[in-house]
C-alpha cells in the first residue's frame, strides 16, 4: 500500500500589483513637505509668515482633493478599501486574521487607523488657521465671519495642541516605517514613491491610467480653485 501524497501545496504565483496610483503618490509627498514647511515657517515667523499661509492653502487644496479621491480613486486609496471594520481592527490586533483577509496590501489597520488621525488632525488643523488672529499682524482669511471668542479657541488650539498633535503624529508614522523596515523587513516607502508591490496573483489592481489621472488633475483644479477663493477674502 502506497503512503498517501503528502506533497506541499505549489506556491501562490506572485506578480507586480500597482497599489498606490500616481495621484495618491503625489499627494503624499506634496503633502508631506508642506506639512513640514508649515511647522518650520510657523516656529520662525516674522517674513517666513506669508509662506506659512500659502504652504496652508495649499494644505487645503490637498486635503480636499484626499477627501473627494477617497471616493473616486484607485482601489487601495479609497477609504471603502481601507478604513477597518470593528471586527477586522481587533482580529489584526489579536492576530487572529479571518479567511482570506490581508493587511499587506495596503494599509493595515492600525495603519488606517493613523491615516484617518492624520487626516483629521490636519483638516482641524488648516481651518483653525482660517479663523485664527494672533492679534499682532496675521489673521485666517474667514476671521470676519466668527465671533472672537472661537477666533481665539481656533487660535490657541492653531499655534498650541494641534501643531504639536501634528509633530506627534509625523514623529509616530516615521517610527512605524522604520520598525516595519528594520523589525518585519517590510519596506513602506518604495512603494509610496514607484507605486508597485509583489502580490499573489489575483489581487486586484488601483487603476492608474490616463483617465485616472487626468480626472486627480481635475479635482486638483477644482480644490486649488476653493482654496483660492477662501483666501480672496483675507483682503
Amino acid at each position: 500500500m502506497s503512503p498517501p501524497d503528502v506533497s506541499p501545496a505549489p506556491p501562490t504565483p506572485l506578480a507586480v500589483v500597482r497599489v498606490w496610483d500616481l495621484p495618491t503618490r503625489l499627494f503624499h509627498w506634496v503633502l508631506t513637505a508642506s506639512v513640514v514647511g508649515s511647522v518650520v515657517t510657523a516656529n520662525i515667523g516674522g517674513n517666513a509668515m506669508p509662506w506659512h499661509f500659502r504652504l496652508g492653502y495649499l494644505a487645503f487644496t490637498l486635503l480636499a482633493f484626499r477627501l473627494l479621491w477617497g471616493f473616486v480613486g484607485g482601489h487601495w486609496s479609497r477609504f471603502a478599501s481601507f478604513v477597518p471594520t470593528p471586527g477586522r481592527l481587533l482580529r489584526y490586533v489579536g492576530g487572529r486574521l479571518g479567511p482570506g483577509e490581508r493587511v499587506d496590501i495596503g494599509h493595515n489597520p492600525l495603519g488606517s487607523l493613523s491615516v484617518l488621525a492624520m487626516l483629521a488632525l490636519l483638516v482641524a488643523q488648516v481651518s483653525t488657521g482660517l479663523v485664527a488672529d494672533d492679534e499682532i499682524a496675521h489673521t485666517g482669511p474667514l476671521n470676519r465671519f466668527v465671533a472672537n471668542a472661537t477666533a481665539q479657541a481656533a487660535t490657541a488650539w492653531h499655534k498650541q495642541w494641534g501643531s504639536k498633535l501634528i509633530v506627534a503624529l509625523v514623529v509616530l508614522h516615521v517610527a512605524a516605517i522604520v520598525y516595519y523596515r528594520v523589525g518585519r523587513r517590510l519596506d513602506l516607502v518604495r512603494p509610496m514613491i514607484h507605486g508597485d508591490k509583489l502580490l499573489p496573483a489575483g489581487v486586484p489592481a488601483s487603476a492608474d491610467g490616463a483617465r485616472q489621472r487626468l480626472l486627480a488633475l481635475a479635482l486638483v483644479i477644482a480644490c486649488a480653485a476653493a482654496a483660492a477663493w477662501v483666501a480672496s477674502f483675507g483682503g
